[in-house]
């Protein structure tokens, strides 16, 4: 190693270039952290993220001044519009051009002309040179004003382009944005056109204000953990599927960021996964979405429903976050916080145009005037004799001078030469009444803008509404606000395994195809096993997993199922006594080991069952012959114990030998019947008490519904099942005996007709119509009350008065089959039916006390037109 003197300095450098050299090194880790700030920044403020101002990221707005320098009022070729935004945007024409698409397919900003591509099926538009565009009305009217646009110099200093634009209206909520910077990203939801605008009335009228997303591609959203659009937020956006004919579904709009083509893919994945079963997927978009998805045999639409949004992009989970430009620095705000700012800037924007205007008006008058004195004073004249242009000037401001105390401001001498240009045939046409009604409209023009400036939130209102009313038509709310269950993946993936036992060995699995068959399962689902010696674990299902030698028992486990109940006697190794205990299995670890008994050694299970809907059962029980008990056979009664843990001992069956126990009789259940609720914002039952008690069901119970198109459906009480909440009319516990009693309007008749009939029917999850089907009969009201009762009210006799009269539907009609017509309400033009609650409970203790009550029904017929 060479050594170096006290300077440092290496020995042998000639001519000193070493030295040189080593004076010239710069550190590159400061050079690196400038840059990359710069770089940073430059990103975030000129390419990925919108100004809060007007919305806009900077090609956006360049887009659209390039377009308002090219307006004409026609379509101009993109390729053109793309080129002229080269003079302003530095990075390209592939950049300007999809940024370009991206606005034109929001509809908003641009009217399109061509093939722009389709955000529902994912085609791209074509190529700039064979599409065109030109600005929309509504961006004419609210983007652009050049009195109250502050400019700057483009990127090479030959031209002007705006700083930003004076939008008045809150353009980045409606558009939404997404982009991607350096160390920050932003991704800003589309929102209601409508919504907006009202939303900006009431931030005026200080009332509280909640804004929601509404995508273009429609379908329903849940937006209960929006957390008003900032980081952290969440959205659950779900395709709209209906259930079709011949066992298909038909998915009719798509979650927003997703495409048809990608939806399809997702669908056939899980379906190779085994996850569903479906038979075909056929694509029929054209105008609107329609994807059919033809179900395999044997499958459940309910089912298949969820678990097409549980294991497909039917649904989907958008995080937004709120990142725009303010002073130049990127802000985390929340939507309700842009939308406060935007209404802010857009009373500023109103009130300069207000003042640029007032100030217009003001010149105006004051020109008006001083061309009204200059002729109808004849000063004019008195520059004829004028030989210099001084002398003329002075001529004039001396003519003028006594009326220059009425003027809001000094007369200049601009002023004096703009009069020296009024041109002898303007002077000689002069029309005092007309220069009079001029000035009046002005002046009444001016107290208008005064008035605007003094109520400035006043005006404010009436511009939104102005939008709203001129634009607001067609731009209605597409997305469904609701509010979604939780789909829990393992209680609707298809079956598409089988779980298979060695009892003796200890394994269990679906690959073991030789041992013994279980039941049908999913990859999804746990699997409880006991053994002999009392105890037992929870697995993740595999092709082949070891729980342990000596099975006695092997089933799907499913998580807090409080219904299931598990009967069991076991013998106690260190007492010698036989247990007897009900317990349940609610919620434990996977892969641990647990124990049914106290856990002493040679303790073993006698008996074992697992009861779904925890039936108690009664159990014959056999004692050793050799023992010393009296009774060797007797039966005990499981109903006896009550439910406990799984942790409990039990109570003492007997302190003898057990030599067998066998089942004898199926008992109730310990619970009675199983409530049911139908929670009408999801459509779909549950036991947790949400939504409309239905009833309490047991075995083969079932549900009626009725739907408001007329027809009606029996359905078991399965928590999968599913019901359209806006369709549903009627929805309650099925008694065979009751009777419906409806009310219909006929489409083709046009008349109402009243019908009473019993379910004859009994296929399940089939709906019948048991109204007429023409297509615009409407089912009025309906009723399985025991005695209901209906007021109608109708139009009689040559004055059209409205009468009214209440009766009871078994005088109306006797019950009839389903398919019958029924009879028609009345001869006279029914102008509202009404269901009403019975009374005949009522009449009854009238008649019980000795009261006599007429009811002329005849009468009450001829009243009403009954035939």
């Amino acid at each position: 190693m060479e050594e170096n003197n006290e300077n440092n300095e290496p020995k042998n450098n000639q001519n000193g270039e070493d030295k040189d050299k080593l004076h010239n090194v710069i550190a590159v880790s400061g050079m690196y952290e400038n840059w990359f700030l710069d770089y940073a920044s430059y990103v975030i403020l000129e390419r990925a993220v919108p100004a809060n101002e007007d919305g806009f990221k900077p090609v956006q707005r360049r887009i659209m001044h390039a377009m308002k320098e090219m307006d004409d009022g026609r379509f101009n070729k993109v390729a053109n519009i793309i080129g002229q935004t080269m003079q302003y945007h530095p990075h390209g024409d592939a950049s300007i051009g999809d940024a370009m698409v991206n606005m034109g397919q929001k509809d908003i900003l641009i009217e399109t002309q061509g093939n722009w591509g389709d955000i529902r099926t994912g085609d791209s538009s074509a190529a700039p040179r064979y599409i065109e565009a030109r600005l929309s009305k509504f961006a004419l009217d609210v983007v652009f004003n050049p009195q109250t646009t502050e400019w700057q110099l483009s990127y090479d200093g030959r031209k002007k382009e705006p700083v930003t634009l004076p939008v008045k209206f809150p353009l980045l909520l409606a558009q939404g944005v997404e982009g991607i910077a350096v160390g920050l990203s932003t991704k800003i939801l589309p929102h209601n056109f409508c919504e907006l605008i009202k939303a900006c009335i009431d931030v005026l009228k200080n009332k509280k204000i909640e804004i929601y997303p509404d995508f273009p591609t429609g379908g329903m959203a849940d937006f209960t953990d929006y957390n008003k659009g900032l980081r952290g937020g969440k959205i659950r956006v779900r395709a709209k599927i209906e259930e079709g004919e011949k066992r298909t579904l038909l998915i009719k709009n798509i979650p927003f960021g997703t495409t048809t083509t990608g939806l399809i893919e997702s669908i056939i994945k899980a379906n190779d996964k085994g996850k569903i079963k479906v038979k075909k997927v056929v694509d029929n978009t054209a105008k609107d979405v329609e994807i059919e998805v033809q179900l395999a045999a044997g499958q459940s639409p309910d089912i298949t429903i969820d678990a097409l949004y549980a294991f497909t992009d039917c649904e989907v989970s958008i995080s937004p976050n709120a990142c725009v430009i303010i002073e130049d620095k990127p802000i985390f705000l929340p939507v309700d916080e842009i939308l406060n700012k935007n209404v802010e800037d857009t009373l500023h924007l109103l009130e300069r145009e207000l003042e640029i205007r007032r100030g217009e008006l003001m010149e105006k008058i004051l020109f008006s005037s001083l061309e009204k004195i200059f002729i109808e004073n004849r000063i004019y004249r008195n520059i004829e004799e004028c030989e210099t242009w001084e002398a003329v000037l002075e001529t004039i401001d001396k003519g003028l001078e006594p009326f220059k105390p009425q003027f809001y401001r000094e007369i200049t001498q601009d002023d004096i030469i703009r009069l020296t240009e009024i041109k002898i045939k303007r002077i000689s046409k002069f029309d005092k009444f007309k220069a009079d009604e001029l000035m009046r409209k002005l002046e009444e023009e001016l107290a208008k803008v005064e008035h605007h400036l003094k109520n400035l939130t006043e005006y404010a209102i009436d511009y939104y509404k102005g939008l709203l009313e001129k634009y607001g038509k067609g731009r209605e709310r597409k997305t469904e606000i609701k509010s979604f269950d939780n789909i829990q993946a393992h209680t609707v993936a298809a079956n598409n395994q089988k779980l298979y036992v060695n009892r003796a060995e200890g394994f269990i699995g679906y690959g073991m195809k030789k041992d013994e068959f279980v039941t049908d399962c999913s990859d999804l689902d746990d699997v409880i096993a006991f053994k002999r010696d009392g105890t037992y674990k929870v697995v993740r299902i595999d092709e082949k997993v070891f729980v342990g030698k000596d099975i006695i028992h092997v089933d799907i486990f499913r998580k807090n199922d409080e219904r299931r109940v598990y009967n069991a006697a076991y013998l106690d190794g260190k007492t010698g006594r036989t247990m007897v205990k009900r317990f349940q299995v609610l919620s434990v670890t996977r892969d641990r080991d647990y124990d049914l008994s106290k856990g002493a050694k040679g303790s073993k299970v006698l008996y074992l069952e697992a009861r779904p809907n925890g039936e108690s059962e009664v159990i014959n029980v056999k004692l050793s012959n050799s023992c010393r008990a009296r009774v060797k056979v007797f039966d005990f009664d499981f109903a006896e114990l009550e439910i406990k843990g799984r942790g409990a001992g039990g109570n003492i069956l007997t302190k003898y030998p057990v030599k067998k126990i066998e089942f004898k009789l199926l008992g109730e259940s310990s619970f009675g019947g199983l409530k049911i609720y139908y929670d009408q914002s999801v459509g779909k039952l549950n036991t947790d008490e949400r939504g409309q008690l239905i009833g309490s069901f047991h075995g083969d119970d079932n549900i009626l519904v009725i739907y408001k198109d007329g027809s009606y459906e029996l359905s078991n009480y399965e928590l999968t099942n599913r019901f359209d909440g806006e369709k549903v009319e009627l929805i309650e516990k099925f008694d065979p005996n009751c009777v419906i009693s409806s009310v219909y309007y006929d489409g083709a008749s046009k008349n109402y007709f009243v019908k009473r009939f019993q379910i004859e029917t009994r296929t399940m999850n089939k709906p019948f119509v048991f109204i007429s089907e023409h297509k615009k009969s409407t089912l009025t009201v309906v009723s399985t009350d025991k005695d209901p009762q209906l007021e109608v009210e109708f139009r009689k006799g040559k004055g059209r008065e409205k009468e009214s009269a209440t009766y009871d539907f078994d005088m109306l009609i006797d019950v009839k089959g389903w398919k019958a017509i029924g009879n028609k309400l009345s001869q006279y033009d029914v102008t509202k039916v009404k269901l009403l609650e019975s009374k005949k409970e009522e009449n009854a203790k009238e008649y019980k006390t000795g009261d006599s009550v007429d009811l002329d029904v005849d009468e009450d017929k001829e009243q009403l037109g009954l035939f």
